[in-house]
């Protein structure tokens, strides 16, 4: 789990967890794909418990650069390949600027009325489009 401070302020949270090991609801809900779901491999995690405080909430660079600390700490410190979350389909739209992609839409949660998008991007593609440049994020050897 990270938190982002901003002059003195908490301003956000962020989780990332491995996949895999049923902890996530990402975990959850690739199990409602069934066959058609992606093949998890090392080094893959969700993102998720994103949360910024309203002030900073339609605030994309501030997004931005959230995502970006927190993925340039976790490639450095563990094996990242591709990153997953679970999102509204909403959501899903606006995190195409970072390079994730929606791969299963309306993916019911078990036991609740609640649908899902997933979406998915490669951590150094992810990490040029936060950077805006070719620069992709040091991995852990």
């Amino acid at each position: 789990m990270f938190a982002f401070d901003l002059d003195g302020e908490l301003i956000g949270t962020i989780r990332i967890v491995p996949l895999g090991h049923q902890l996530t609801l990402t975990d959850t809900l690739l199990q409602q794909l069934g066959a058609s779901a992606p093949r998890l491999v090392a080094g893959d995690w969700e993102v998720g418990r994103l949360v910024l405080a309203p002030e900073h909430r339609s605030d994309v660079d501030a997004l931005r650069q959230c995502l970006s600390l927190a993925l340039t700490y976790a490639c450095t410190h563990a094996r990242v390949a591709n990153l997953y979350a679970s999102c509204t389909h909403v959501l899903s739209r606006l995190y195409r600027r970072f390079a994730f992609t929606a791969f299963a839409r309306d993916v019911p949660l078990p036991g609740s009325e609640k649908v899902y998008t997933l979406i998915c991007g490669s951590a150094p593609q992810v990490s040029k489009a936060l950077s805006g440049s070719a620069v992709a994020v040091p991995q852990q050897q």
